[in-house]
């Protein structure tokens, strides 16, 4: 009887694959149309399945690496890690890299919608079980290249956020932030960690990355929290805590949320001038190729920014029923639209940095689009910055080359980070690399 049972599931691929070429629309803009400080906001489409328009994760050939822009050069830093997806530079100049990926989600993925999408995260290389561990690399010699690496920290559960205060090491995992006990230097971890919050997650956890970082006193840890769903499609009450930055005190765990409305935030940085906290958030599916940009945004205390009642300030969305007119009313506009889908998670502000043209903004790492005909993101962008505030241009390719001429996925950018030698560093969870982007 093994034989008959197996048979159906090439027809099975097949039916999948037919389905999904299928499947949606293609972009009328450019991708610069819906970016910058005015953002071309067209009316959005609606189809019967999204459009998918997946990038297959293929990896680099052997030699192979990004494109650095001009007057910089790219190398990497590390290889052969397991789905590398953060980074976080310690005191002494040691990298910190989360090997992470999602946890399991039985409740996820029902129906012929989420059947797609499991679909989705396959091909696009996001579908492998979660090495659960935080790595540590050193560059002995001072050459640009990591010549030792020692696990950390392991028999996490989807860590990605790291923050060093004082001697402790704080890690979001996607169910909770734990603190363990560090003293600089030191390559493995062997005390018990201690909970300190937990976190919305559970059997769907949609947006289950949960990333950190730590005013500047480190009396406060702020954490991003992504929504459980597209648009509230399971409804409101799944919602609690989420599509929001939380503020916790780092010795008692006491929280509440500071700004909401946020679908799925995950990188933050502040910025050096004016001392304010800027996230980037990924916007919502399903609107068509054009909608919505994906922003960078100031965040202040107690902001509501739109999810999932509308988008980009008053722009109502009206798949949400019943909708909130009052809170659609108090909706804040993001600062600097990021062009629809590109998937913009990494944020690191561009102090330290030594790459000429590259030293006053913030540095954006963009994973990349499956929502949208054709591609967007797969790069790393900076956004310049002036008076504290992004200033009226276009976002500046720093490193890019991650997509083959046919639309493979050789790398996909991630996470970021300045060295202490002033270059950028760059998670690539698909190529399972970190790229180091240094001046010539």
């Amino acid at each position: 009887m093994t034989g008959p049972q197996r048979q159906p599931r090439p027809l099975f691929w097949l039916t999948g694959a037919l389905l999904l070429s299928a499947c949606g629309e293609t972009a009328t803009l450019a991708v610069s149309d819906g970016s910058g400080t005015a953002p071309v906001l067209p009316q959005p489409v609606h189809t019967v399945l999204p459009t998918v328009n997946i990038a297959p994760a293929v990896g680099w050939a052997s030699g192979a690496t990004p494109v650095a822009a001009p007057g910089t050069q790219v190398a990497a830093f590390a290889a052969e890690l397991d789905h590398p997806r953060w980074l976080y530079v310690l005191p002494n100049g040691d990298v910190l890299v989360a090997e992470t990926n999602a946890p399991p989600k039985p409740d996820d993925g029902k129906g012929i919608k989420g059947w797609l999408m499991g679909l989705v995260m396959q091909r696009a290389g996001a579908a492998t079980p979660s090495a659960d561990r935080i790595t540590l690399l050193r560059d002995t010699n001072g050459d640009g290249v990591a010549d030792f690496r020692s696990v950390l920290l392991s028999g996490l559960h989807s860590p990605l956020g790291m923050t060093l205060i004082d001697k402790q090491l704080f890690v979001a995992n996607s169910d909770a932030i734990w603190r363990f006990p560090y003293e600089t230097g030191d390559t493995t971890i062997r005390a018990e960690g201690t909970r300190l919050v937990e976190l919305p997650a559970g059997p769907i956890n949609h947006h289950w990355t949960k990333n950190l970082i730590a005013s500047k006193d480190g009396r406060t840890l702020y954490v991003a929290v992504g929504s459980n769903s597209n648009v509230a499609e399971r409804g409101m009450e799944v919602e609690a805590g989420r599509a929001a930055i939380w503020q916790v005190d780092t010795q008692t765990g006491a929280n509440r949320v500071f700004a909401s409305g946020l679908r799925n935030p995950v990188g933050m940085a502040w910025e050096p001038a004016s001392g304010v906290l800027w996230a980037v958030v990924n916007e919502r599916d399903e609107l068509g190729s054009d909608l919505v940009p994906d922003y960078l945004t100031s965040v202040v205390a107690d902001g509501f920014y739109g999810w999932p009642y509308s988008y980009y300030g008053l722009h109502v969305d009206v798949r949400m029923s019943p909708s909130r007119p009052d809170l659609v009313a108090k909706a804040r506009v993001p600062d600097y639209a990021l062009g629809p889908h590109t998937a913009s998670l990494g944020l690191v502000n561009a102090q330290g940095s030594h790459l000429s043209g590259f030293q006053n903004g913030m540095f954006i790492g963009q994973h990349g689009s499956w929502n949208r005909q054709p591609h967007s993101g797969y790069k790393v962008v900076f956004v310049p910055f002036a008076g504290g505030k992004p200033m009226d241009v276009q976002p500046l390719e720093v490193l890019g080359g991650f997509l083959s001429p046919e639309g493979r996925a050789w790398g996909r950018p991630v996470g970021l980070a300045i060295d202490l030698q002033g270059a950028l560093l760059v998670a690539d969870d698909v190529g399972n690399a970190v790229w180091r982007v240094s001046a010539l």
